[in-house]
């Protein structure tokens, strides 16, 4: 295998500034670590954000990060060097990283996040293992493919168990909640969609108009689990999938089945313990499965591009804006103020 590598790389490292208004990235040119047996070169294509990367350039991770890391953890490559052992993969091989280097089976004990625990993707060049590498499906263009590995992974966990005819709640307009939309469409289940914003519901409506989308507008109505109930003549959904963390999620039990299932995949609301106080007797009553979801392993990750290669859906329609990888800046502060109806993109 090749072995020619460049020896630096162009990379946004956070400034861990958190005062308003102050750049929340720099960007920066370093020295490329050196090329291990069993590792592997990428070329950086795409770069697909996250709210979670404007919530650590904004000093809110409820967990630790390594100080001026290197932010995002969802990208799409072309390998163009590898290690004299490397097998999985070869020169021009279409890649990326999972999202967390440690969890590779399901079976695995620790974690270790991209742009958290270790440096993440928002850089022209990376290097990873081959064990924590992923082959794209190659019907996908690096734009596409690189919403894959965060927030199309977490779509995909969080709906599992889910079958034809069943009801899904979805909250919010965000990346995950509209790859999770497309994927409950595409496997025959009915969608009901929240958000505080007619406009981006109307938007949603108008977009995914076959079959028709049920939608409810939480800010509008504070008890809008009555509402899920009456679209779903008093029964409850079957699977929700948990946005807003503290302030939303006995809410979202109300509004599910007895023994339907609730997947929390973030914590976009303000969170306050005492949202909580009903929590232990509805989840009791409603008989209510409350999973995390932390992204997925390597092998759902696999599963899933799998997936999408056979039935080859189209991911275009996720994305709300492509950015210049120099606009990095902009990007981070334009998915902050929440302007998104989907996924923000970096191309280089």
């Amino acid at each position: 295998m090749a072995t020619t590598t460049p020896t630096t790389r162009r990379a946004f490292r956070r400034t861990d500034d958190y005062t308003p208004g102050t750049p929340k990235v720099k960007l920066v040119e370093e020295k490329l670590s050196a090329l291990g047996l069993t590792s592997v070169l990428i070329k950086v294509h795409a770069i697909s954000l996250n709210y979670r990367d404007a919530n650590i350039a904004h000093g809110g991770n409820p967990w630790p990060v390594l100080p001026n890391g290197i932010l995002c953890n969802d990208a799409a490559g072309e390998v163009v060097a590898a290690g004299e052992k490397v097998k999985r993969f070869a020169i021009g091989d279409r890649v990326a990283p999972i999202i967390d280097t440690q969890f590779i089976s399901g079976r695995e004990l620790g974690r270790s996040w991209l742009a958290a625990d270790e440096d993440g993707v928002m850089a022209d060049y990376v290097i990873f293992d081959e064990e924590v590498l992923v082959k794209l499906p190659s019907y996908l263009d690096c734009i596409s493919a690189a919403t894959i590995p965060c927030a199309g992974v977490t779509a995909w966990s969080a709906l599992k168990g889910m079958s034809i005819g069943q009801t899904v709640l979805i909250q919010g307009t965000g990346g995950v909640s509209v790859f999770a939309l497309k994927l409950a469409r595409a496997a025959g289940l009915r969608v009901i969609l929240t958000s505080s914003s007619d406009e981006k519901l109307q938007r949603m409506k108008e977009k995914y108009s076959n079959p028709p989308l049920l939608t409810v507008n939480y800010a509008k109505r504070p008890d809008w689990h009555e509402e899920v109930l009456q679209l779903t003549d008093g029964v409850g959904v079957d699977i929700v999938v948990e946005n807003g963390g503290t302030p939303s999620l006995v809410q979202s039990m109300k509004c599910t089945r007895r023994g339907g299932i609730v997947s929390q995949v973030g914590y976009l609301g303000k969170q306050d313990p005492k949202d909580l106080a009903e929590l232990v007797p509805v989840i009791i009553d409603r008989r209510v499965v409350l999973r995390g979801i932390n992204g997925g392993s390597r092998y759902d990750t696999e599963d899933f591009c799998a997936a999408l290669s056979a039935t080859r859906i189209q991911l275009d329609d996720l994305i709300d804006s492509v950015f210049p990888f120099e606009k990095a800046e902009e990007a981070i502060e334009y998915l902050w103020q929440g302007r998104q109806v989907g996924k923000l993109v970096l191309r280089l």
